[in-house]
């Protein structure tokens, strides 16, 4: 073979290495783009929020909240009931960098937000609500979803106290996938400081994020404060929304010592429709000072085969009984008929947990003429390997004399609404 054919098979065999190395190298870059956007497809959140001066002047430091805010926490996921939920209202009880907006900034803001594009917000309007009125998204989301984080925070009880109340408003624009807090004002708060007065802020959180805040300025000496600011929440799409909860807790401002907790609102957006702007007067739940935890339960009664159905389904904030800070919670269930207890369950014990996921069912015979008159104790108790089991906490549901007015309505409405799955968060009560 003549030197000259050497060479031009030399040539042709390194080209085609390099073609086969270009080639890996192109199919590796390209996997690893996709997926990095696949690990970071989870939606951020950009928050802007400008604030005007405070009116009395804030010891506490402001801090920027630019750039997105990540919102990735995965929902805590159990079994389908497999029938219908019932939930009514949508408050429950549970709470520095502050950042806002004055009166006119806020004014400006939503105006320019309604002025971008209002023909495209309009066909967005169309597509949410579709064609023949068919439910609205989040509607249809509440209606065919199963137990997730929003059930954490629907609460149908009533305030233990009056602690007054919070006025906001909420917007969606759809062309920018932005959502619109505007907190207005507070009314009747209780009065925290010597001088029979408060320092009232609000601190927002968007959970289940709960690592980045949001506050409002501090209104000095009074107890109806108007603070007339808004947030944005950039970045969310619908969809995303539905799983999210908004958190707003009233706090006393304090220069030397803690800030004190005034109370709180919890809203599941999953049951809001943010297309008709909608405002709220929400009445502020104090914190639980008992801090057992609380019981998502459901109850069910079949009067046709005299079947009273008690399903257990998580719990949460539970109190501490061990030394590692956690406890080992089972539930314990006994049927009474007025003092005399019949039938007695258990669930399984959950190591380590201060927020057990129990998905456990107990089934009683009742007959319908009695069923007016039992009642379920249901007691949840950290187990011991050594010693005896502790209670944490318990609830007495019963049409009569229950442990509070929670308990009781919970189980006339199941008495109203038979044979539906009625689900209700509770307290726990220390004994």
């Amino acid at each position: 073979m003549k030197t000259r054919d050497v060479v031009l098979v030399t040539v042709l065999g390194c080209g085609s290495i390099a073609v086969l190395l270009a080639v890996a190298v192109y199919l590796y870059i390209r996997r690893r783009r996709r997926k990095r956007e696949d690990d970071e497809d989870g939606t951020s959140c950009a928050i802007r929020a400008d604030q005007s001066s405070s009116d009395g002047g804030r010891e506490k430091s402001l801090s920027k909240l630019n750039g997105f805010l990540s919102l990735k926490t995965p929902l805590i996921s159990t079994k389908t009931l497999g029938a219908q939920l019932e939930t009514t209202s949508i408050s429950s009880p549970q709470a520095k960098s502050p950042a806002s907006s004055s009166a006119g900034a806020a004014a400006g803001a939503s105006t320019a937000a309604g002025e971008r594009t209002p023909t495209a917000h309009n066909k967005q309007l169309q597509n949410v609500k579709g064609q023949d009125h068919p439910p609205h998204p989040s509607m249809a989301f509440l209606q065919n979803r199963s137990i997730s984080l929003v059930d954490m925070y629907i609460d149908n009880s009533e305030p233990s106290e009056n602690v007054g109340q919070i006025h906001f408003s909420l917007e969606y624009d759809f062309q920018n996938t932005t959502l619109i807090l505007k907190i207005i004002q507070g009314k009747e708060l209780p009065a925290k400081d010597l001088s029979g007065t408060s320092d009232p802020y609000v601190r927002v959180t968007l959970l289940p994020d709960k690592k980045h805040r949001l506050e409002t300025k501090i209104k000095r000496r009074t107890l109806n404060p108007r603070w007339n600011e808004t947030f944005y929440f950039e970045g969310f799409p619908i969809q995303k929304l539905q799983s999210r909860v908004l958190h707003l807790h009233v706090f006393d401002y304090d220069r030397f010592s803690r800030d004190d907790s005034i109370g709180e609102v919890f809203l599941p957006l999953c049951q809001v429709d943010l297309s008709e702007k909608p405002s709220f007067w929400k009445a502020l739940k104090p914190p639980a000072k008992d801090k057992c935890g609380e019981l998502l339960t459901s109850l069910c009664y079949h009067p046709s085969n005299s079947v009273l159905t008690l399903t257990l389904l998580k719990a949460r904030n539970l109190k501490a009984k061990d030394i590692n800070g956690k406890s080992d919670p089972y539930v314990k269930v006994w049927l009474q008929f007025g003092d005399k207890r019949i039938e007695k369950r258990k669930t399984a014990v959950f190591k380590c947990t201060l927020n057990p996921v129990f998905n456990d069912s107990f089934s009683f015979n009742v007959p319908w003429e009695k069923i007016r008159e039992c009642s379920l104790d249901v007691q949840v108790m950290d187990f011991d390997n050594i010693g005896r089991n502790e209670l944490i906490g318990r609830i007495l549901l019963a049409g009569k004399n229950g442990s509070g007015a929670t308990e009781t309505k919970h189980w006339q409405d199941m008495i109203t609404k038979p044979r539906q799955t009625i689900v209700q968060w509770h307290r726990l009560k220390p004994e």
